[in-house]
């Protein structure tokens, strides 16, 4: 168990993920100055509009692009290990929290077969939207989290991703969310072919 200090937001970070955070509250621009001074992690929870959750991630600073005279800062965070929530703390001007790190449950390692339907769920989002992709290696522990964290998701989906307690079945909820968002991109990259087809008119 530790005790660190939490930022709720409206978004989900998953391991390995990295997102540019703009921080204005005072509360929270002394818990990430707090950070970079003594090296340190927070927690980012999820609050949703029915409250926020108990498991979330652990971030470190990577970047700070930019302080500004007000003490605001636009930092880059990355995702480390998830955490679960024991209970609140009090004595600071943010929340805090002893936490308590969230495993997989024993024996829910993915078969090669589950590992490679992800990546190709990937790679082919990424031929649909033109995308360019580095090679993927479909053994890497944290694969699921790994592809989730270079697209878009719903957040809502995201902290689904992270509270399931198997990679098995986190690679097949990757796959699923994926072929969606494929056949979104498809759909709408046929709709626009097809209007644009409908507002042209032959030539003389």
């Amino acid at each position: 168990m530790e005790e660190i200090g939490l930022f709720p937001l409206g978004i989900v970070l998953l391991p390995t993920e990295r997102v540019p955070l703009h921080v204005f509250e005072p509360r929270y621009t002394e818990l990430i100055g707090e950070c970079l001074e003594l090296e340190r992690e927070f927690g980012l929870l999820y609050a949703a509009d029915d409250g926020v959750r108990e498991i979330g991630t652990r971030a470190h600073v990577l970047e700070v692009l930019e302080r500004l005279d007000d003490g605001r800062l636009n930092i880059v965070v990355e995702g480390g290990g998830r955490f679960r929530v024991e209970s609140l703390t009090q004595g600071r001007s943010f929340l805090t929290a002893v936490v308590v790190p969230v495993a997989d449950a024993p024996g829910g390692a993915p078969g090669a077969e589950t590992a490679a339907l992800a990546a190709g769920a990937f790679r082919a989002l990424a031929a649909v939207a033109g995308a360019e992709t580095d090679e993927i290696d479909e053994t890497a522990p944290e694969l699921s989290f790994e592809l989730a964290a270079q697209v878009e998701l719903p957040v809502d989906a995201k902290q689904r991703l992270l509270e399931l307690d198997s990679e098995e079945q986190r690679l097949v909820l990757v796959a699923e969310l994926l072929d969606v968002m494929r056949a979104t991109v498809s759909a709408t990259r046929e709709l626009g072919e097809h209007a644009k087809k409908n507002g042209s008119r032959p030539s003389r």
